[in-house]
């Protein structure tokens, strides 16, 4: 664990409250409703309102694209450690239907993606995975699905 305000900040009880807290999150109504305390799953969720309804009266879709960002990333990374740079490096996302109502997106990061991770960095090497999130409806309907790709490498050890 990090020391100091950082390590503070990196709790995942606390970090969760900062999410909610964090601006941007908290003006397009997005929670982070689950943080788990080893780092491994999160969700999220999004009710519609009118800071995050577009011209159509829908979920504007940088809301919906806002409300997974960072989460892939933040998983990996903790689980992970300090040995490790963990970085997004890419993103695209569909809209699959219109959104409406409350919205959610669960991430999972277990020991086979972590195992994975560690064995294609063992050299040295960068990794960079793609992993696929889906933004579902109430009636767990997709509403958009996300594929993050994640830069992850070793860092290298000095002497």
């Amino acid at each position: 664990m990090k020391k100091g305000l950082v390590g503070f900040f990196n709790q995942p009880r606390i970090l969760r409250h900062v999410f909610n807290w964090y601006r941007p999150f908290r003006g397009a109504g997005i929670k982070v409703t689950h943080l788990a305390d080893d780092f491994s799953s999160a969700r999220v969720q999004m009710k519609l309102t009118w800071f995050n309804r577009n011209y159509v009266g829908v979920h504007f879709g940088g809301s919906l694209y806002a409300m997974i960002d960072p989460f892939y990333m933040l998983l990996i990374m903790n689980q992970l450690g300090s040995d490790f740079i963990v970085w997004d490096q890419a993103a695209r996302i569909e809209f699959v239907r219109p959104g409406a109502g409350t919205v959610s997106a669960h991430f999972q990061v277990g020991e086979e993606i972590l195992n994975d991770i560690r064995s294609k960095t063992a050299n040295g090497e960068k990794y960079l995975p793609t992993y696929e999130v889906d933004v579902v409806d109430e009636n767990g309907v997709v509403v958009a699905r996300a594929f993050k790709t994640i830069y992850i490498r070793r860092k290298k050890r000095t002497l």
